[in-house]
Order: C-alpha cells, then structure tokens, then sequence
C-alpha cells in the first residue's frame, strides 16, 4: 500500500536504503483548508502534531524550519513557497516506512492535503554539513 500517490517509490527504492537521508521538504500552503477548518497553515501544524511522532518513532528528526522569504536565484515562476523543512531519517527505509504506513495514509496525508496547494521533498545525502544530528 502507497499512502501517497505522487510518493516517488520506485526512485527511492533505487537509493541505499541503509543510508541517511534528509528531505527537504518545500510548501505551498493553501488560503483556506480543504475541510475547512481554518488557513492551510491550520491544517499543516495538525499535520506536523501527527508526523513528528511518526519521524521520531522511526529515528528521525526535525533538523531545521523556517519561512521562504523569495527565490534569490533561479526561475521565479513556479518556486513560490511557504515553508521549508529539513528533515533527517537515520535510512531511506525508516522514510518509506514511514509513508507508505496505513497510520500516515490515514492520521497524517489528510491534513496534509488539505493544507498544501504543492508539497515537494527532495531526498538529499550529505556533502558537507555545520550540523551534527543526534
């Protein structure tokens, strides 16, 4: 079972899938939520409150997050984003564990989907890093 539909399986499933991983995770919030329960940020913080449990369960964490303020270089079209999370899983399998999960699928996507007009996660390896994670 794929608890996300646009979820990339096949292109994650060709990574080492003992290795760490961080995703940078890139968001577009919608105006209102799609159930109406107040701003896509609304909906993104009741996705957060179910996720970050999900990621420490599994031996991740939370490494960084923050506003993006404006594209400083690149195409401006198409790259306006909300919110950028940085987010360390200790594998690639503890990440496709987590969101192929029925409990992700069913606590976490839907608050999910109703607050992010685009969602993107990019799966990156570390070159060089200041950060040290736990």
């Amino acid at each position: 079972m794929v608890a996300v539909d646009i979820l990339n399986v096949d292109g994650l499933e060709r990574l080492d899938q003992r290795a760490p991983v961080v995703m940078l995770n890139l968001m577009r919030f919608r105006e209102r939520s799609l159930d109406g329960a107040g701003t896509g940020w609304d909906a993104y913080l009741r996705y957060s409150a179910v996720t970050v449990p999900m990621i420490k369960a599994r031996g991740g964490t939370l490494l960084w997050t923050g506003d993006a303020m404006a594209v400083a270089l690149g195409p401006q079209a198409g790259n306006r984003w909300d919110f950028v999370a940085l987010v360390r899983y200790p594998s690639v399998a503890a990440f496709l564990d987590m969101m192929t999960s029925e409990a992700y699928e069913k606590q976490a996507d839907p608050h999910r989907r109703n607050g992010c007009e685009a969602h993107v996660i990019i799966a990156t390896s570390e070159a060089y890093s200041k950060f040290k994670a736990p």
